[in-house]
C-alpha cells in the first residue's frame, strides 16, 4: 500500500494537525495575545471570557491569513506539502517562504515582518490634532509602503 493511501496517513496528518491547537493556545497565553488567567464563577461570565479569548484569536488568525505575504509565515502551504517525501517526514516550506526568508524581503521588494513586529510598525501612524492659535486641524501620518500594504491586503482604504 502507497504511502497516501490508508489509515495511517490520515492519523499522522491528524495528530501532527494537533500542533496548530497547542500554537493557538501559546498564541493566547503568551506570545501575542498574553491573556492572563481570569477567575470568573458565574457561568455567564466564564462563557463571555471564553468567548472574547476565541474572538481576540480568530482576528489574530485572521490578520495573519491577509498578511501571509508579507510575513515570515508560508502563504503556500501546499506548494510545502507537495516538497514533503511522507506525512511523517518534517513539513516543508514553499520556496516563496523560503526565498522571503533568505532575501528578507518580499515578492514586492518590502521588508519581511514577523506578527508583532509589524504590529509595531502599523503602531507608528497617527491622527494628530494641531492647534496655532484658534485654527485647529487634524492631520493623519502618511503610511509607508508596506504600512500601505498591509491595508491593502486588508482591502481597508487607509484616508489621509
Amino acid at each position: 500500500m502507497r504511502e497516501g493511501q490508508g489509515e495511517r496517513p490520515r492519523a499522522v496528518r491528524s495528530y501532527k494537525g494537533l500542533s496548530v491547537v497547542e500554537r493557538a493556545f501559546r498564541s493566547l497565553k503568551t506570545v501575542d495575545l498574553k491573556v492572563r488567567p481570569i477567575y470568573h464563577r458565574l457561568p455567564d461570565r466564564v462563557r463571555a471570557h471564553v468567548f472574547l479569548c476565541m474572538l481576540a484569536y480568530y482576528v489574530e488568525w485572521r490578520l495573519r491569513q491577509a498578511w501571509a505575504p508579507i510575513l515570515f509565515d508560508d502563504h503556500d502551504k501546499a506548494a510545502g506539502e507537495a516538497r514533503r517525501e511522507s506525512v511523517v517526514a518534517a513539513a516543508k516550506r514553499s520556496p516563496q517562504a523560503e526565498r522571503k526568508a533568505y532575501t528578507q524581503r518580499t515578492e514586492d521588494g518590502l521588508p519581511v515582518h514577523s506578527f508583532q513586529t509589524l504590529l509595531e510598525d502599523l503602531q507608528t501612524l497617527a491622527k494628530n490634532k494641531i492647534q496655532m492659535g484658534k485654527v485647529c486641524f487634524e492631520m493623519i501620518t502618511v503610511p509607508t509602503p508596506l504600512q500601505q500594504r498591509a491595508f491593502d491586503l486588508l482591502k481597508v482604504p487607509y484616508r489621509l
